[in-house]
């Protein structure tokens, strides 16, 4: 249940923000946000609609809230267009939270599409009201408006690939501290559901694939990899004996307990390819990763292992894995993906937060930023990157803490050694953990997972 932070404006014990005309700047925005928060739980959502075009988007003291028209005027006056901005982004939020909680996403949509009637501001002969235009037309061509859409972009009558992550773009936007509350309430809150959701739709999926009873109910493929989803799934899920992903990172990181972390870092790029199939790329990535690994923190070289090196140095990893500059893919993920190794790079990632789950975010914020720079090139271009974004997403879904995949061979022979020209022979069971509350739901497509 998402918690309800919107009751009140959240304390804020910072001096007030006087700019050098005199102007309190925080006792105008709090104005705002209160009067805001005030009608969201008295109005309905249409005469809150309406009560913000009025100010932000029309900004008519004929119709708008005195009060408000007053505190935006001030704002304006203030001359400072980036508290100015971030009044608006956090006055959507406000909006946005409160109607999540109370699930109206149609509010949500309508709010997000106000923007969109806002032409390209003319020169007035009001300076006042030639600034806010002009702002407000930046605030919609900024990255602010790129992250409120977001929130209504699965909505869409023609859908971009990138909305199918759109649960890893709003990473970023509640991991950024300086973001207000509302907004990484909120972005956390639709993430998580979106994750959560698309966890269901694959494990029901893959029940009702497999189900002779249920063939001619199976529900919509929630990946873009086709029928050939379940190969995928079969080759995530294989074991390799006992060693098992999780069960390697528990050995791995029980050794490291004794080792100096230079001698973690020697180990770490063993453990990272053991047991991915292709010695070639084995070789090569290990020889990629030591030279790397090799001066990185050297001060700490004597030291034995702790929580916070152990998240330095995974979060370090996963830069070398997707992008070093937080912009452009890097040069062995770039590497990875003209040999195909779609798979291969998801398990690194995967075996990577298995021994450092704090960096889970690191990690999908890397992705978002790899989904921001191919957002621009149409799908027919960047197959091959969307190949490995769904594969990760289907990685991080069967491992998740509430579900339970299990590969079997259903003739009972050698069934711990696995083959990818026998995929046929084995059959995937999804199984959600007992405290999951959509355990339920699955039940109703297989009663029991031995049928």
């Amino acid at each position: 249940m998402v918690r309800d932070v919107l009751s009140k404006s959240p304390p804020n014990n910072s001096p007030s923000k006087l700019n050098k005309l005199g102007v309190d700047i925080q006792e105008a925005q709090e104005s705002i946000y209160q009067f805001l928060l005030d009608i969201v739980k008295e109005k309905s959502p249409a005469a809150v609609l309406q009560e913000f075009r009025y100010s932000f988007i029309d900004y008519n003291a004929a119709t708008g809230n005195p009060e408000i028209i007053k505190a935006i005027s001030e704002l304006i006056f203030a001359n400072n267009e980036k508290e100015f901005r971030d009044t608006i982004k956090r006055a959507c939020y406000i909006l946005i939270n409160n109607w999540y909680v109370s699930r109206n996403h149609a509010s949500i949509q309508e709010l997000v599409e106000l923007f969109v009637e806002v032409r390209s501001p003319q020169r007035t002969l009001s300076p006042t009201l030639t600034r806010q235009r002009t702002w407000l037309w930046n605030f919609i061509n900024g990255s602010e408006y790129n992250e409120l859409k977001l929130f209504v972009s699965r909505y869409a009558e023609k859908e971009h690939w990138s909305n199918r992550y759109q649960s890893y773009l709003l990473v970023p936007q509640y991991t950024n501290l300086n973001n207000p509350v509302e907004q990484r309430e909120a972005a956390r809150a639709l993430s998580l559901k979106l994750k959560e959701q698309f966890k269901l739709e694959l494990a029901m999926y893959t029940a009702r694939l497999q189900s002779a009873i249920h063939k001619e109910r199976i529900s919509n493929n929630p990946t873009a990899l086709g029928d050939n989803v379940l190969n995928f799934i079969k080759k995530i899920v294989a074991k390799n004996g006992i060693f098992n992903y999780e069960h390697l990172a528990h050995l791995f990181m029980e050794q490291s307990k004794t080792i100096n972390y230079r001698h973690f870092k020697y180990c770490l790029p063993k453990y990272l390819v053991f047991s991915l199939a292709n010695n070639t790329i084995c070789n090569t990535l290990e020889d990629k990763l030591t030279e790397k690994l090799v001066d990185l923190y050297v001060d700490y070289h004597e030291e034995p292992l702790d929580d916070a090196l152990l998240l330095r140095t995974c979060n370090r990893l996963i830069d070398y894995f997707t992008t070093e500059d937080r912009n452009k893919p890097s040069e062995i993920f770039i590497w990875l993906m003209s040999q195909g190794h779609h798979i291969p790079l998801a398990i690194l990632l995967l075996k990577i937060i298995l021994i450092c789950p704090n960096a889970r975010n690191h990690l999908e914020t890397s992705v978002a930023k790899l989904i921001e720079y191919y957002v621009n090139y149409p799908e027919e271009d960047c197959k091959w990157v969307i190949m490995f974004f769904e594969v990760f997403k289907i990685a991080f879904a069967i491992y998740a803490d509430d579900v339970q995949y299990n590969l079997i061979k259903m003739d009972g022979d050698n069934p711990d050694k696995f083959s990818d020209l026998d995929l046929d022979a084995y059959r995937v069971f999804s199984q959600l953990r007992p405290t999951d509350s959509a355990k339920s739901e699955l039940e109703k497509v297989l009663p029991t997972h031995g049928n």
